[in-house]
C-alpha cells in the first residue's frame, strides 16, 4: 500500500513578493484608502479646532456626514480633498517606517531577551506590541512636515474660518514656506504630540486586535478566517480612536497654530480642559471613527489585490517564482 504524499502548501503571493514590493503593495493600498476616507479627515480636523480656547462652542460641524456637505457646498470636491497629495505621501512614509523598522526593532529585541534561542521565530506579544509602536513613531516622526501642510491645507477655508488660518497653495510651497520661516526647527514643529498620538495609538492597536479575536474564536461565535480578522480589526480600530482621540485634538491644534498660543501638547491638554472641558478632547471623535473603520477595512481588503498586481508585475519583469 502506497504511502500518502501530501501536497506541498502554495505559497501566497504576500509570501512571495519582495520586500520593496510589499512596501510598494502596502503604500497603494493606503493611498487607495486615503483617497476614500481623507473627506471625513478634513471635517474631523476642523470639527477639532471649533471652539478653540473658547468656553462658548462654535458648532458649524455637527457631524462627519453633514460636515463634508457643508464643506461640498462651500468649496466644492477640491474642497473635500484637501491635503491629499500630502496625506498619500504621510502615508507612504509611514508605512515604509512600519515594514521598513519592525522587523529588525523585533528581532534586535528577541536577540537581547532571548540569546540562547533563534530570534526569528519567538514571537512575544510585549515585543511586538513595543516594536509596532516604536515603528509607527519613527515612522510619525520622519512624516511630521508632510502632517503639518496636511492639517493646515485642510483646516484652511475662505467660506468657515477655524483656528489659525495659513494657505498653501500645495506640498511643496507649504515645505518651502514653512522652511523659509522656521528652518529645519518649524518643519517638525509638534512632533512631540505627533509622538504621544501614534505612540497611544500603536501601544493599544495589537493588544486589542488579539483580545478581540481571542475572545471571538473562545466563545465560538466566528470562525478563524478574513471575516474574523475584519471585524478583529474594526474593533481594534475603535479602540484605537478612544485612546488616540485626545492626543489628535491636541496635535492637530498644535499643527495649525501660527503664534506660541501652546508651548507643547502637555500645554495645549491643560488649556483646552481649563478652558473647553474635558469632553473638548473628543472634539470630532465620529469623524475619528467613521475615518479609522473604513480606513481599515479598505486597506485589507486592498492589501490582497495590489499584494497579487505587484508580485505579477515583479513575475514578469524579475523572473519570479
Amino acid at each position: 500500500m502506497s504511502e500518502k504524499v501530501e501536497k506541498p502548501v502554495e505559497k501566497t503571493a504576500a509570501q512571495k513578493i519582495s520586500k520593496f514590493g510589499s512596501f510598494i503593495a502596502g503604500g497603494l493600498a493606503a493611498c487607495f484608502a486615503v483617497t476614500v476616507t481623507n473627506p471625513v479627515e478634513v471635517v474631523k480636523i476642523r470639527m477639532q479646532l471649533q471652539g478653540e480656547m473658547s468656553a462658548v462652542g462654535e458648532n458649524i460641524y455637527r457631524n462627519p456626514f453633514q460636515g463634508i456637505v457643508v464643506t461640498f457646498k462651500n468649496e466644492g470636491i477640491r474642497g473635500c480633498q484637501k491635503g491629499l497629495i500630502s496625506a498619500y505621501i504621510y502615508q507612504i512614509a509611514l508605512n515604509g517606517s512600519r515594514l521598513g523598522f519592525y522587523e529588525p526593532i523585533r528581532l534586535t529585541l528577541n536577540k537581547y531577551l532571548y540569546p540562547n534561542q533563534e530570534s526569528h521565530h519567538i514571537q512575544n506579544v510585549g515585543v511586538n506590541v513595543f516594536s509596532g509602536a516604536f515603528s509607527g513613531i519613527i515612522g510619525a516622526v520622519i512624516g511630521s512636515p508632510l502632517f503639518l501642510v496636511k492639517t493646515r491645507m485642510q483646516s484652511y477655508s475662505t467660506a468657515v474660518q477655524l483656528g489659525d488660518q495659513t494657505h498653501y497653495t500645495g506640498v511643496w510651497n507649504g515645505l518651502s514656506t514653512i522652511y523659509k520661516q522656521g528652518g529645519i526647527g518649524g518643519l517638525f514643529k509638534g512632533v512631540d504630540a505627533a509622538i504621544l498620538r501614534t505612540g497611544a495609538g500603536s501601544s493599544v492597536q495589537l493588544p486589542i486586535y488579539n483580545t478581540a479575536k481571542n475572545f471571538l474564536l473562545r466563545h465560538d461565535i466566528m470562525e478563524n478566517g478574513p471575516h474574523l480578522h475584519l471585524l478583529a480589526s474594526t474593533i481594534s480600530g475603535l479602540g484605537v480612536a478612544v485612546v488616540m482621540n485626545p492626543w489628535d485634538v491636541i496635535l492637530t491644534r498644535i499643527y495649525n497654530q501660527k503664534t506660541n498660543k501652546y508651548k507643547g501638547p502637555i500645554d495645549c491638554l491643560m488649556k483646552t480642559v481649563k478652558i473647553e472641558g474635558p469632553m473638548a478632547l473628543y472634539k470630532g471623535f465620529q469623524a475619528q471613527v467613521f475615518r479609522i473603520a473604513p480606513h481599515t477595512i479598505l486597506c485589507l481588503t486592498l492589501m490582497e489585490q495590489t499584494m497579487h498586481l505587484v508580485y505579477s508585475i515583479e513575475k514578469k519583469v524579475l523572473g519570479h517564482d
